[in-house]
């Protein structure tokens, strides 16, 4: 998961629940790829990585046909079913399908909320990403899109907040300008150091106690940007003496 947010899929054939998954889900920044017929869902899935998919069509559980079974041949991802039914042999049959969970419409956002972080939680350890990074008293929670310096709550611009997550799934290692710049702005982009210096000074400014000796987002010479893991959050920055102002 190393774009900018979960993208989550979302197939039902009622517009109103759509509706109401993707304000829910769009409040925690997630991006939410809607169908109203089951029959798009698997075909998408199996040409992007998606990190979820809710499935509330009750279609795909009776008469036979069941395209959560297409969908688990060919992808390990998450399945989130809701249902009108709340009997024990619909739950049965949605597990056997291959669906990782189950709830009966309708429900609360926290409830649903919590399910599909449940989800992705597991999703991320699955795939060997942490999803909560804490060094010094720098908190980067990328799974409910929070940060916390000191311990207060920063709001980052979009684009710093990618770059962000970026040196954070790689915390501890050296990026290059052409890797966050592919990344983020995309292969076309990949001249535009400027975008990058600009989005590490802002991280600096926001999240560093001291911004002109940065101890988080540090630079390596001739290579790139890396995201430090401190040990100690007494710990000295390691990167720019005294009295010397580092420039992004």
């Amino acid at each position: 998961m190393a774009r900018d947010q979960p993208e989550i899929v979302v197939v039902d054939d009622d517009p109103a629940i759509r509706l109401m998954l993707r304000r829910s889900l769009g409040t925690l920044g997630w991006r939410v790829q809607e169908f109203g017929s089951p029959a798009e869902a698997p075909g998408y899935i199996a040409k992007n990585t998606a990190d979820l998919l809710i499935w509330g069509t009750d279609e795909s559980l009776c008469g036979g046909t069941n395209v959560i079974r297409t969908v688990r041949r060919h992808s390990p991802i998450p399945i989130l079913v809701l249902s009108n039914r709340g009997d024990e042999d619909t739950a049965v049959d949605a597990f056997e399908s291959g669906a990782d969970d189950f709830i009966r419409k309708p429900f609360g956002d926290r409830e649903l909320l919590a399910r599909v972080k449940n989800a992705l939680r597991r999703r991320a350890q699955e795939a060997g990403v942490t999803m909560l990074v804490v060094t010094g008293d720098l908190e980067i929670d990328l799974l409910h899109r929070r940060i916390r310096s000191g311990g207060r709550e920063v709001r980052l611009s979009p684009r710093p907040y990618d770059v962000l997550r970026l040196l954070t799934a790689n915390a501890g290692k050296p990026l290059t300008n052409a890797e966050i710049l592919r990344a983020v702005w995309g292969p076309h982009r990949i001249d535009r150091v400027q975008y990058v210096r600009l989005a590490i000074r802002e991280l600096r400014r926001k999240l560093e106690p001291d911004p002109a000796r940065p101890r988080y987002i540090l630079t390596e010479a001739g290579v790139g940007y890396r995201l430090e893991i401190c040990d100690d959050e007494r710990s000295e920055p390691s990167e720019t003496p005294p009295g010397l102002t580092e420039r992004a």
